[in-house]
């Protein structure tokens, strides 16, 4: 091959590889920067994905809670893991929805009930986070003003959004229509009161940050009450069970067929 025709060569190739990555991979950009504010002034900041949006049909709407390590306030960090498999080419044009991706400010936890202890070692007290009740003001203001079905609200999270994901459900057992928390823990004590939400729950065999038993203990406690829990743990993986998770179509596809 000549020289010239090696160069036009490669440059085809390279402009192919780059627009099958452009079409295929989900970019920061396509969720939106927004920030809600209550009545008293307390805001929560949050990144917004909207589907192909038509008043026409009701779409559903994921609310995505991350991690300990990507909380403040740059409105950016919590698009690091996990949710950008919500808005690749292929989920939007198979499952489209919108996706609300809250930080939790500094400090702060989704989570809140007996037992556990913050960030700061102090222990958590029964009643909603902060976050969480503004999330929650935040949903229901959501659902009222853009066209969610409503009967398909749904929750995941990773390690201290899996916390979260469960003390959601279980604080608002009648809002959500299914739940997936990764690499998370709950109150097992309340677990009858989610026994009817559909829950799929993911963690890493080697998790050294959160301990699996707190996972297979939701799982049992789930059974015990009557409810047909999903548990995947995955062998030789650590703490990032999230990647295979959320890279997971199986998941996509059941959790998408969850209704209320």
């Amino acid at each position: 091959m000549s020289s010239l025709r090696y160069r036009l060569f490669f440059f085809a190739t390279l402009f192919f590889c780059c627009a099958v990555t452009k079409n295929t991979v989900a970019q920061p950009s396509l969720f939106s920067y927004e920030k809600f504010t209550n009545d008293k002034g307390d805001t929560l900041n949050y990144r917004m994905l909207f589907p192909d949006y038509d008043t026409i049909r009701k779409y559903p709407l994921v609310i995505f809670l991350h991690g300990s390590g990507e909380r403040g306030k740059d409105n950016n960090a919590q698009l690091k893991w996990g949710v950008m498999n919500f808005a690749t080419d292929q989920n939007m044009k198979l499952h489209p929805c919108f996706v609300i991706a809250p930080q939790c400010p500094d400090g702060m936890d989704w989570a809140s009930f007996p037992g556990r202890k913050d960030s700061n070692g102090k222990l958590l007290q029964p009643s909603p986070a902060r976050p969480m009740e503004l999330l929650i003001l935040l949903i229901n203001k959501f659902v009222k003003q853009f066209s969610v079905d409503t009967n398909r609200i749904y929750i995941t999270g990773l390690s201290m959004g899996g916390f979260g994901t469960f003390d959601a459900i279980e604080c608002y057992p009648h809002m959500f229509a299914a739940a997936v928390p990764v690499c998370g823990g709950g109150d097992v004590t309340r677990a009858a009161s989610i026994a009817h939400i559909p829950i799929w729950i993911f963690h890493g065999a080697e998790d050294a940050g959160v301990d699996p038993v707190l996972s297979l203990s939701m799982t049992e406690a789930l059974a015990k009450a009557g409810a047909h829990p999903g548990f995947t743990q995955y062998p030789e993986t650590g703490h990032f069970s999230w990647i295979a998770a959320y890279s997971d179509p199986m998941m996509m596809e059941w959790l998408f067929r969850q209704h209320k």
